[in-house]
């Protein structure tokens, strides 16, 4: 018979987080590593389940990146219809409302910035109408917010709303984006004339490190050519699907296809399933929490794409959610993933991931049109069957329980989204099984 003392003490295994700090970037190695063989909290296929084995393949030493990118988009509220006043606005708001300091610091302006045409000497230069400060004075204002600003350009010929793109442009443009203080580029895929990506976003990466200037690198590539396949070194996000809309089937399938690379992202490196539509009126509330619920977990970019000057009292609970955002923001940074999927159109589903602290997240999304109970078994999701947990709702800001064994399971609403925090506390003995 076991010493009963064993069923009170805290056996867990050690996540090891093999990441460097460094401005040489990620390492190439698996996030997770087993320290301890007796399986007191995690099971044998913990690490197959949680699949890290190609973290480190898209790496770029430009030393940023480390959790998942936070701030917001022009793009899918305002679309073209941008200025500075817009910009500026939306830097106040951040900082007004408070969700700058819960981590959104990036102000990233979309396509649309741009004159129509280059200048004499082959420059870009803003449109005198909407931008007649320039991005140089723009940018000062949003750092003297404590804000970065990002841009937008266009690895083809033209940008997708036919501006100036930086195909074969790429050293002039990094240059001046450098100078114009700019701290993120996202780099889009229109008008490319056939070439491989594979050719078009190194050069801008080597350019933009060329220029002593720390600036995120986000691909913009849609998805179309698998960038985990190919983008060896190149970005520090790099986007796995087509453009969002502010639509329950979007989103979902979004979700869907950017899980498919879980194994390659983690610190330096992110997949980008496009930005947040919460707060945009095109679903629910229950749906856009579990639209930031699975962002969050998948640990995804949370970049904010409604108006946050005029945000309602749901959208605002949604995008603050402190405990969500610090699932996302977990230094570990092992994407989250779909476990295990059941009922109809498998509309019953289990996500789940380790955080930091052999801690971890599990989102019970129900996708179905109908209320249903979805359970996570400790089977499910790589935990030993002998270990208790205390659950944490992120939703509800409460503890549900502390000695939950085996199995953990929720009635959840159509379309809505549970998300908990399992911490092991104990070993159970087998008896007790």
């Amino acid at each position: 018979m076991k010493d009963p003392v064993l069923s009170f003490v805290v056996l867990f295994f050690s996540l090891s987080v093999l990441v460097s700090q460094t401005i040489a970037g990620r390492v190439k190695a698996p996030l997770l590593q087993q320290s301890n063989t007796n399986g007191l909290v995690f099971s044998k296929s913990f690490n197959s389940i949680y699949d890290t084995s190609m973290y480190g393949r898209l790496q770029l030493n430009n030393g940023l990146a480390r959790t998942p990118q936070m701030g917001w988009n022009s793009w899918n509220f305002f679309a073209c219809n941008i200025n500075e006043t817009v910009i500026k606005e939306t830097a106040d708001a951040l900082v007004s409302s408070g969700l700058a300091d819960l981590g959104y610091i990036h102000v990233n302006i979309d396509d649309c910035w741009s004159n129509l045409l280059r200048d004499s000497k082959g420059q870009l230069v803003p449109h005198p109408e909407t931008f007649p400060s320039g991005i140089k004075l723009l940018a000062d204002y949003v750092h003297s917010k404590g804000l970065k600003l990002g841009i937008y350009s266009d690895a083809g010929v033209f940008t997708c709303q036919v501006r100036p793109g930086s195909l074969f442009h790429e050293v002039d443009d990094a240059d001046i984006f450098a100078s114009w203080g700019v701290d993120y580029l996202k780099y889009d895929n229109c008008f490319n004339l056939g070439i491989k990506p594979i050719e078009r976003y190194p050069p801008m990466r080597d350019a933009l490190n060329a220029t002593g200037r720390s600036i995120f690198y986000s691909l913009c590539e849609w998805g179309v050519d698998d960038p985990a396949l190919w983008a060896d070194k190149v970005g520090n996000s790099w986007r796995t699907t087509d453009d969002i809309n502010d639509t329950w089937a979007s989103m979902t399938t979004i979700a869907d296809l950017n899980n498919k690379w879980a194994s390659y992202a983690g610190p330096g490196g992110w997949n980008d399933p496009d930005m947040l539509e919460v707060g945009n009126g095109g679903m629910t509330y229950e749906e856009y929490r579990g639209h930031f619920s699975i962002w969050a977990l998948m640990k995804a970019p949370l970049l904010i794409g409604c108006d946050v000057r005029n945000m309602t009292a749901e959208t605002f609970e949604i995008l603050s959610n402190k405990e969500v955002i610090a699932v996302n923001q977990d230094p570990l940074g092992v994407q989250g993933r779909k476990i295990q999927a059941n009922g109809e159109d498998d509309c019953q589903q289990v996500w789940s991931g380790p955080l930091s602290g052999d801690r971890m997240v599990v989102a019970l999304w129900n996708r179905c049109s109908k209320p249903a109970t979805i359970t996570a078994t400790w089977d499910m999701i790589g935990l030993e069957s002998t270990v208790s947990v205390s659950v944490r709702d992120l939703w509800q800001h409460k503890d549900v329980t502390d000695n939950a064994s085996v199995s953990f399971e929720a009635q959840v609403e159509a379309h809505d989204c549970h998300m908990y925090i399992l911490t092991p506390q104990a070993v159970v003995s087998r008896s007790d099984v």
